[in-house]
């Protein structure tokens, strides 16, 4: 219940339709509550969104006493280690190395070709055969059913 009210107010505060909410997190932090909202953006997220996003819902909070208690608000784009949880952040990372943890506990590393509602195509890396050090690529389709976790690769080439 609390995550969703506080979901409605971090929405109504995105400023432009560029930008979209990945996720609110709640959880404790010194005893404080600690929310935790995630905000992306198709160009990325500066740091005075995530400022003017956070002033505007602590001040809505406040005005409706959504929270009773001290808590503290965290407003910031997902970190690099934070899986992929939209639909829009899967667009976003096209033709981006991810590695996908798979509900059998499988990795499968490779490059993000296409994505819809249901399944991520990538051209998966593996090593070959035998004693060949040879990277090889295939192209897989993974459903999402079968995705616990998408994480973006950083490459610093």
């Amino acid at each position: 219940m609390l995550k969703e009210k506080l979901t409605d107010i971090a929405e109504k505060h995105l400023p432009d339709e560029n930008h979209y909410l990945v996720d609110v997190v709640l959880s404790e932090k010194a005893g404080k509550k600690l929310v935790s909202v995630l905000v992306d953006g198709d160009q990325g997220v500066n740091i005075q969104t995530c400022a003017d996003m956070s002033r505007a819902i602590s001040e809505e909070v406040e005005a409706y006493e959504v929270i009773e208690d001290a808590y503290v608000l965290e407003v910031s784009s997902p970190g690099v280690d934070f899986p992929l949880k939209t639909m829009r952040q899967y667009r976003k990372n096209l033709n981006r190395d991810l590695l996908i943890t798979l509900a059998d506990g499988k990795e499968v590393l490779g490059t993000l070709l296409e994505v819809d509602e249901s399944v991520v195509k990538l051209n998966a890396k593996e090593k070959a055969k035998g004693k060949s050090k040879k990277i090889v690529t295939k192209e897989v389709e993974i459903p999402f059913s079968e995705i616990i976790k998408s994480i973006v690769q950083v490459s610093f080439k």
